[in-house]
């Protein structure tokens, strides 16, 4: 059954990133004032959107564990700490070559670009913490509540456009949007909506993967702690 799910998922991927690209580069209008150079918005929102989604589920398997104690949740927040960090840095490095063309710079110090990498390096702590020698209860439950405490950084991510205004991150859709600069074509919001979900479907295919990956990888050490203990297996 898991196998099953693990194809379906695996090809729905494909199919949907297939058709992302081609509503990215052939369908979807090239924006007149930053030009081709703007598709890359697409994959930067979409990789910011399943990295809080990421952690989102960090967070909810982290309290989980902290209150039973089951190894299942800390699996899980473990293998979607890992994929949320992959997607932020794929945010941090969209960002700057988006921004290189926009805005004239690699990088500025502004509230959003800021607080994101400080999203990420908390969650590289996280994924440092289980690297560390010892116990896996101890570096379980050390993880979970960077992985509780970082989330903070989440909301704070997604409403610094709104709480800090500046001219590098105009608000294109929701509350609050921007007159200049702002403001997203019918083609454009259709074309984000589906890079969005295409990527978390694949969120959803890597996480699905990596826990069975993290879980077979436990069943086995779990073996060899019983075969170097003398225990028969």
């Amino acid at each position: 059954m898991k196998s099953m799910i693990h194809k379906v998922l695996g090809a729905a991927s494909f199919v949907l990133i297939s058709i992302s690209l081609y509503l990215v580069f052939i369908w979807s209008p090239v924006e007149k004032v930053m030009g081709p150079v703007q598709k890359i918005f697409y994959f930067h929102v979409a990789s910011a959107w399943n990295a809080f989604l990421a952690f989102a589920v960090v967070f909810v398997c982290s309290i989980a564990f902290l209150v039973t104690r089951k190894r299942t949740y800390d699996t899980i927040a473990y293998v979607s700490a890992e994929i949320g960090v992959l997607f932020t840095t794929i945010v941090l490095i969209t960002g700057p070559i988006w921004g290189r063309s926009s805005w004239n710079t690699w990088w500025s110090w502004e509230p959003r670009l800021t607080t994101t990498l400080i999203l990420w390096f908390i969650y590289l702590a996280y994924l440092m913490v289980r690297k560390m020698d010892g116990a896996w209860d101890k570096k379980a439950r050390l993880s979970a509540v960077f992985g509780i405490i970082g989330f903070v950084d989440v909301p704070i991510v997604f409403m610094a456009i709104r709480w800090w205004r500046t001219k590098f991150h105009p608000i294109v859709f929701g509350e609050g949007v921007d007159q200049k600069g702002g403001g997203i074509a019918p083609e454009m919001l259709f074309t984000l909506i589906f890079c969005v979900v295409s990527l978390t479907v694949l969120y959803t295919f890597l996480l699905q993967r990596g826990v069975t990956l993290e879980s077979m990888r436990i069943r086995v050490d779990a073996i060899k702690q019983k075969l170097r203990s003398g225990i028969s297996v």
